[in-house]
């Protein structure tokens, strides 16, 4: 199916629609679910000072809660998916709005719950799942919140603190304000021959013009720009450290790295761990940058020579049928449970493939406990295209296996946990195309597309997180987030991540002021760390087989019923330790010098 003209979403064939008429048959039983929840979340208030008076009470009350949501969520989810059908129709936009509203409402009305559990003592919870023999179920969701317990205040202090949330988040919407709406980029003349203006969205296609002198100017236009902004962004990046910092503080945490990682019971060797293993292979990067040059045939390689591609003129053209018998062969390594759940997504309803006529663009998995796990893609015959979909199938089914393992209390799964599934799908499709290519140049294309995802998520994202950390270090330790510290800090990073064979143009150092991650307390490490965990799993499936799927489907059907660290020392990685990082790094070093032959 070539991409022609678009077309509205009534002429897309049946076929290559997702089936959300599984969820809800009609408006009319939309409506009554709505209905329903919203008439008993205002029921719920009778447990309020009540919960710790029997482990009973707490039982009914848990119960009723998560009915709430996993009935919102079915009544969330299938509007927000009637609306990405097409973001045009009135009556999607409305339900949308409504849908969102309700779940508002259900927060608020059970934001009491998780205070109340918090006071009551050991003693009284061990005694009430003694008692009550159904309360088991909820014991982990139960302890993970006691777990916290040193760190949570009395609740007129927990009260101010939630009143100063929106001033310590004013960091962040100012940023967002200065960054997206009103800072203006100068124009430049595109490799067309066309003037155009700089923008956050066209920035990264301006880098990769296969003409220097557009990635040059594009670079300087962009850089210099913020350049005459520093003092401003180092002054919001200082007040967001210092919002992290005084929080963890009052929470009596030893950091605000600390503080962050705690959400997920995650220890802060995880963090440390992945920056000194990177540290200790980035002669890799190194090498993987020397290539560069070469084959770009540069007398100097400069920042703004980052993302062009080294392999031209290679065109994979993969209708939707062959992208998915493809997606079915190279993840034939993790047997057939988990190819027959493939199949069942492709067959039953699960996808919906091609772009219309207001559909929202980009890609990503949804669906609920009850759901079919969907898939939204725009299709187009791609490369990478074929591996949104390989990628978006591997969240599909992690969330399929813990929807039908689990109870709904742990059916999900955590951030440092979300990328895993979806990441070990596309290394595993990598490695079968990379058997099977027609010619070398297919082979350097795909080795390219690989090292280039090394980079940009494990080295990259490794490289922010060292920079997260040594500003909050930096400000814990006394000093202040001047914007000459922050530019002289990010260059220093530059430099040591990429090598000597890279100019570390002066203009980067003010890189760190475009990059809105830094107002997300210690996040992008997580990136870097799925990515790890998903290459070394990866390995292991073809180096190990049965045993290592056994290990991985366990992972896969666990949700959250563990700590995120502990699920995935299921799957044969232990994340505490320096060795998945190790291991992924190792595949990132046999790449190069794959590539290294070829070129």
């Amino acid at each position: 199916m070539e991409k022609l003209e678009l077309k509205e979403r009534k002429d897309i064939p049946k076929e290559y629609k997702w089936d959300i008429e599984s969820m809800y048959e009609s408006m009319e039983q939309w409506e009554k679910d709505l209905q329903y929840v919203l008439t008993k979340v205002e029921d719920f208030s009778k447990y309020k000072g009540n919960i710790s008076t029997s482990g009973h009470t707490l039982l009914e009350a848990l119960n009723e809660q998560m009915e709430l949501y996993r009935r919102i969520n079915n009544i969330f989810t299938y509007a927000s998916m009637r609306l990405d059908e097409d973001t045009r129709i009135s009556t999607s936009q409305a339900i949308h709005d409504r849908a969102m509203s309700a779940y508002v409402k259900i927060q608020e009305k059970t934001s009491f719950m998780t205070p109340e559990i918090l006071k009551i003592d050991e003693a009284t919870l061990n005694r009430f799942l003694d008692e009550t023999e159904e309360l088991k179920l909820y014991e982990q969701y139960l302890k993970n919140i006691l777990r916290k317990r040193g760190h949570v205040l009395s609740s007129e202090e927990e009260n101010i603190l939630a009143q100063m949330g929106e001033i310590c988040n004013s960091p962040h919407q100012i940023y967002s304000m200065l960054n997206d709406a009103d800072i203006k980029f100068p124009k430049i003349i595109n490799e067309q021959g066309i003037e155009v203006e700089i923008t956050q969205s066209n920035f990264i296609p301006l880098m990769e013009s296969k003409n220097r002198d557009v990635r040059k100017k594009a670079f300087e236009g962009l850089y210099s720009t913020y350049e005459g902004f520093k003092n401003t962004y180092a002054q919001l990046l200082n007040g967001n450290v210092k919002a992290n910092i005084v929080n963890a503080r009052i929470r009596k945490y030893n950091s605000a790295l600390e503080a962050s990682l705690d959400e997920n019971n995650i220890p802060v060797s995880v963090y440390k761990n992945l920056i000194n293993s990177v540290h200790n292979n980035l002669d890799s990067m190194y090498k993987y940058m020397d290539i560069r040059k070469r084959a770009l045939g540069v007398e100097e390689l400069h920042m703004y020579d980052l993302y062009t591609p080294i392999v031209k003129d290679v065109d994979f053209n993969i209708p939707y049928e062959e992208g998915k018998e493809l997606i079915i062969k190279g993840l034939q390594p993790l047997k057939d449970e988990y190819i027959d759940i493939v199949k069942e997504g492709f067959t039953n309803g699960w996808i919906d493939v091609y772009e219309n006529k207001g559909k929202r663009s980009g890609a990503y998995s949804s669906g609920t406990y009850d759901s079919k796990p969907f898939i939204l893609t725009n299709y187009h015959n791609t490369l990478d295209s074929v591996f949104t979909v390989a990628h978006e199938m591997g969240h599909s089914i992690h969330s399929y296996l813990s929807n039908k393992n689990q109870p709904f209390v742990y059916s999900g799964y955590s951030i440092f946990l979300a990328e895993v599934a979806s990441t070990t799908n596309e290394s595993l499709l990598l490695e079968y195309m990379l058997n099977n290519v027609k010619n070398d140049r297919e082979k350097l294309y795909l080795l390219n597309h690989y090292l280039e995802q090394f980079r940009t998520t494990v080295f990259r994202q490794t490289m922010f997180a060292e920079f997260e950390m040594l500003i909050h270090e930096h400000v814990e330790n006394g000093g202040a987030l001047t914007a000459d510290y922050l530019c002289e800090t990010y260059k220093k990073l530059n430099e040591k991540y990429y090598g000597p064979n890279m100019v570390v143009d002066d203009l980067i150092s003010i890189e760190w002021a475009r990059i809105p991650h830094f107002y997300y307390n210690f996040y992008v490490f997580q990136y870097a760390t799925g990515f790890s965990a998903a290459v070394a799993l990866s390995q292991k499936i073809l180096d190990e087989g049965d045993e290592a799927v056994d290990r991985y489907l366990k992972f896969l059907s666990s949700g959250s019923s563990d700590y995120p660290i502990n699920i995935l020392k299921l799957a044969g990685v232990d994340m505490t330790t320096e060795e998945p990082v190790n291991n992924a790094l190792k595949v990132f070093e046999k790449l190069v010098e794959e590539m290294n032959k070829l070129i």
